[in-house]
């Protein structure tokens, strides 16, 4: 049976998401402070952590750090409770190592779809690494007899490049074999630039893409770049984002930016009832595969500058384009797809044609994070 453990100092609070959890057939342990939960999951070795932040004796960073450093216990997978509303108090619970967060008051509908949601996410990660070691024992055998003679010859090349000058000083490109590209561009701008001044149309852009960019910057992102009224991101696997992989951090990222599109959507209701506006809404597309971002170097400044490119850069630009013509909000190729398998729930599927590609594009429609059956 799954388990749980609940750390939560108020007392109806903590009932009301044991109760959630047992209901949803999950076992649940419960501890009013972090000090007294930290205590059970050492003892227990629970699937997930369900953690307030606020508490007494240890707050929820302070168990949270402590669990990380824990090398029995600090894969277990941590959702945070938070009342804080600071964006900075979020982040600080994301980088020091929280897979997810749900803010107070929460529904029960969506503490349930954050349980399920790492605890497919560790079921994955299971089979990826049992696959995984089967993989690297093959492959070490393989390589086996070339081993010495190619460690020799890297050592070797390492030190002749240490010695001899180069023009570039050090300035490479960082490549990834594998990232999620995330666009998400404003749909109906121009409508909205017609009927709005340039101040009012600032204000609307600057709200929406503040709230972009801090939704991003908490789940990872390793490189962000406005590309005209659309955003690019780039999400990498990272030590610091070890327990999620980038691909469902770039879901999650999706899902949260429809729903600040959502928000902005309310706020025009509210600031300008009698303009007669488009709908403010946004499209997104999220493609997985290799990714660079080169680093150009402006001769008259000094200063270097990321540019992402590669075939999976622009087929998610095209992809956004297209997917918004067949009604999809958030597009994901199935590419990255697979390497979520069983953390997400989508809807159609279609091969896109992209203009200027001979190949069409295998894609899904996503529609929000699965529940476990």
């Amino acid at each position: 049976m799954t388990l749980i453990v609940v750390m939560e100092d108020d007392a109806a609070t903590r009932t009301l998401v044991a109760s959630v959890l047992r209901k949803n057939g999950y076992d649940v342990l419960s501890a009013d402070n972090g000090l007294s939960g930290l205590e059970l999951v050492r003892q227990n070795k629970p699937d997930l952590v369900i953690s307030d932040v606020q508490m007494p004796t240890m707050d929820g960073f302070a168990m949270l750090q402590a669990l990380r450093a824990d090398p029995a216990i600090c894969a277990t997978p941590v959702v945070l409770l938070t009342s804080l509303q600071e964006r900075a108090h979020m982040r600080i619970g994301m980088t020091s190592g929280a897979d997810d967060y749900i803010t107070k008051p929460f529904r029960p509908g969506e503490l349930r779809e954050a349980a399920a949601s790492q605890l497919n996410k560790r079921h994955m990660q299971a089979a990826v690494q049992t696959m995984a070691v089967e993989a690297a024992v093959q492959a070490a055998l393989e390589d086996q007899k070339h081993h010495l003679s190619s460690l020799y010859e890297q050592r070797l090349a390492s030190e002749l490049s240490e010695k001899w000058p180069t023009e570039n000083g050090g300035v490479e490109d960082e490549k990834f074999a594998n990232a999620t590209v995330l666009f998400v561009d404003v749909l109906n701008y121009a409508g909205l630039a017609e009927k709005l001044s340039s101040t009012e149309l600032s204000d609307v852009v600057r709200q929406f893409y503040s709230n972009a960019g801090d939704t991003v910057h908490l789940f990872g992102a390793r490189y962000m770049q406005f590309v005209g009224e659309g955003l690019l991101v780039i999400f990498v696997d990272s030590t610091d984002t070890t327990s999620v992989n980038h691909g469902l951090r770039a879901a999650r990222a999706a899902l949260g930016l429809s729903d600040a599109a959502k928000r902005v959507q309310q706020f025009l209701n509210t600031r300008f009832p009698s303009h007669g506006l488009p709908r403010f809404d946004v499209s997104v597309a999220l493609n997985s595969g290799p990714v660079a971002l080169a680093r150009l170097e402006d001769p008259l400044h000094g200063d270097v500058q990321l540019l992402p490119v590669g075939d999976t850069v622009s087929a998610t630009l095209l992809l956004q384009k297209q997917a918004h013509k067949v009604g999809w909000r958030i597009a994901a190729s199935v590419s990255m797809l697979r390497g979520v398998t069983g953390a997400v729930h989508t809807g159609g599927r279609a091969l896109i044609s992209l203009p200027g590609r001979t190949a069409a594009l295998d894609a899904a429609e996503l529609l929000g994070l699965a529940l476990e059956a």
